[in-house]
């Protein structure tokens, strides 16, 4: 994946911050998510003018949320920091937020630190969504200067509230990949994940460590944040992390949480896809009993499991058997706009689900439009199409009514000519 240090793209608009008093921030704050959709409405239905107003309107509450970061109420302040990862998850607001870089990290680094629980995490998840929209680059190392010893500490702090330290995992991770210049600080970073969900490995003795549920989901989101940051490193280091960890991670595919199960799997199919594109002939000693564990999870009936457990954790196994047995990838492809992508890989599509963990449902559009973003997945410099060109790409409403009725019916017909065929067992 490009290492090389991109700018995002520029989105949001420059402007003074707005008077507003105590009372006045905590009622737009309470406010936010039907905000950002009015907003968005009004640019959709009024051309420029009601563009115009709709960014004023977005750049307006935006400063009101900044300064609200720092209000008495803790309910303000969460509040103030949900509605800026709502607006950056879902708008590209680099020009915005370049000029108040410092001040937002101020606050999300205060947040870390006097905030509690739901705070923290919010404040965690804002730092990664700023490095995000302002990309690789000075600003953003200027950002997570500030913030990267606070996410270390947090992490590390055994006495922390459990959940910041599992958002903090996560945040650091992303953050790391997103910014960080020097391989040596990445090594240094993934030794820390190391040094947490290695306590999730069986004993010397063959026992496994009896850790509660919380615990466990922070060494599941510390591996997943390591298996990221190892799609940036060196081939040696690949090999030597290969040697260290590929003996000991099938272990965690015996763990009783589906989340730690389904990690090690994706974790296993990573390892052996790097290590099989440095060197072909690449082998693993325990290749067959590892086979038949994946195997056994794929094909998973135990009782005692909830369905909906079983049912994502075979979907995920049949795709990590593929990958260890055949070097097989089932390919998924993402469209968003006038353009698709190819998850093709079991890099990219760790790369793009550490990314849509954040942006959530907008992460169509930050492949659409963040310059950064594109960057990681080679997809070029953003593509400009008119709103006029969009719109007659789009099929009607009954057009589509049309089409989803036909394919209901051809469906049902296929269905209906299956049961026919099959075969009366008799009775019971």
């Amino acid at each position: 994946m490009p290492r090389s240090k991109k700018r995002s793209s520029r989105g949001g608009l420059h402007g003074a911050v707005q008077p507003f008093s105590d009372e006045d921030a905590s009622i737009e704050t309470l406010s936010h998510c039907s905000s950002f959709s009015d907003a968005m409405s009004v640019a959709d239905e009024g051309g420029e003018a009601g563009e115009e107003t709709a960014q004023e309107d977005l750049q307006y509450k935006l400063n009101v949320f900044i300064d609200s970061t720092v209000d008495k109420s803790a309910k303000t302040r969460q509040g103030a920091l949900d509605g800026l990862k709502a607006a950056m998850a879902t708008r590209i607001l680099y020009e915005f937020i370049s000029d108040r870089r410092m001040t937002i990290t101020d606050s999300i680094e205060r947040c870390l630190k006097k905030g509690k629980g739901q705070e923290q995490c919010a404040a965690a998840s804002l730092a990664c969504l700023l490095c995000i929209q302002l990309g690789s680059g000075v600003e953003s190392e200027e950002v997570f200067k500030t913030l990267k010893p606070i996410f270390k500490n947090i992490l590390l702090d055994g006495a922390a509230n459990i959940q910041t330290r599992q958002a903090c995992a996560t945040s650091l991770g992303l953050c790391t990949l997103v910014v960080e210049d020097d391989i040596l600080d990445v090594y240094a970073t993934m030794e820390s994940f190391e040094s947490l969900f290695m306590r999730s490995y069986v004993k010397e003795d063959g026992s496994r460590p009896s850790l509660n549920p919380q615990t466990t989901l922070l060494h599941t989101n510390a591996l997943l944040s390591w298996a990221l940051l190892l799609t940036i490193c060196t081939g040696s280091q690949v090999k030597a992390v290969t040697r260290k960890h590929l003996p000991k991670l099938p272990r965690l595919l015996e763990n009783d949480d589906v989340n730690m199960r389904i990690a090690a799997g994706e974790t296993i199919a990573l390892l052996f896809e790097l290590a099989r594109d440095m060197d072909p002939a690449f082998e693993y000693d325990d290749w067959e009993p590892l086979c038949d564990k994946l195997n056994s999870l794929a094909t998973d009936c135990n009782k005692h499991r909830a369905k909906t457990d079983k049912r994502k954790q075979r979907s995920v196994f049949r795709d990590v058997l593929k990958a260890v047995e055949e070097r097989d990838f089932q390919t998924e492809t993402i469209r968003f706009s006038t353009e698709r992508m190819t998850i093709d890989s079991w890099v990219r599509k760790r790369t793009y689900d550490a990314f849509r963990e954040f942006v959530g449902s907008g992460m169509n559009y930050h492949l659409q439009a963040n310059e950064f973003i594109r960057h990681v997945f080679e997809l070029g410099p953003p593509m400009l199409v008119d709103p006029a060109t969009l719109k007659s790409m789009k099929i009607s409403r009954f057009e589509r009514h049309l089409y989803n009725a036909a394919a209901f019916k051809a469906r049902t017909k296929a269905r209906n000519k299956f049961r026919d065929k099959r075969v009366d067992v008799g009775e019971f």
